[in-house]
């Protein structure tokens, strides 16, 4: 997936400034895709040179006018085709999971803390995320917005996004119990030096494999 589609799709909502972007991301298309302003701004310009947006300048009294960009129906074309093609698994790279991999050798503390950070990330996300599905309600029962509302993708992929963070903070709780008891027993970390077998026998006894007599 490009930047080109997340754009595309966010402006299924209506015709948007940059800055309006730049809010729409931060807000909701946050929880699947992340974009700094720069990008943002680049890739609109890419869009509008190919046809796919259509920039416009809009007069405003007593403030600065703006340029709103509006998606056109070559962009709808490449936003159908796009659901189409098959999507790659998604693939995770994060800082914190390789911290947590050499706890054993570390600084437990100075782990557990960044668990506690990611905690509250998640927290806060949440109650945006919440936040926006309230408006997105707009006082109906899920099931009635589910079954009624014109348009249905926003609300899913919100969706997605609070059940993700909700799973952060199951998953943080959980390592923070298991390192705290740990800790609890005096267990300390292992030296650098201390022996962990062979790489080939530990990939071995993952696929429930004994070592070589």
């Amino acid at each position: 997936m490009s930047l080109k589609h997340a754009v595309l799709a966010a402006l299924l909502e209506g015709d948007a400034s940059g800055y309006d972007l730049t809010k729409v991301f931060d807000a909701s298309v946050a929880n699947f895709w992340y974009v700094v302003p720069q990008q943002l701004y680049r890739e609109l310009e890419k869009l509008e040179a190919r046809g796919l947006i259509a920039g416009s300048v809009v007069e405003q009294d007593r403030r600065p006018n703006k340029r709103v960009f509006t998606l056109t129906e070559a962009g709808r074309t490449e936003l159908g085709a796009f659901t189409a093609v098959s999507a790659r698994p998604m693939v995770m790279r994060d800082e914190l999971l390789v911290k947590l991999q050499a706890v054993d050798v570390g600084d437990i503390h100075a782990v557990s803390a960044a668990i506690e950070e990611r905690i509250d990330w998640a927290r806060s996300k949440l109650a945006r995320y919440e936040r926006h599905r309230e408006r997105l309600l707009a006082g109906r029962a899920e099931a009635d917005y589910l079954r009624d509302a014109d348009r249905i993708g926003p609300y899913l992929t919100l969706l997605r996004g609070r059940m993700f963070e909700e799973d952060n903070i199951r998953w943080g709780q959980t390592v923070l119990t298991v390192l705290a008891e740990r800790a609890s027993r005096g267990i300390r970390p292992a030296g650098p030096n201390a022996p962990t077998g062979t790489m080939a026998n530990r990939v071995a006894e993952g696929r429930g494999e004994g070592p070589p007599a």
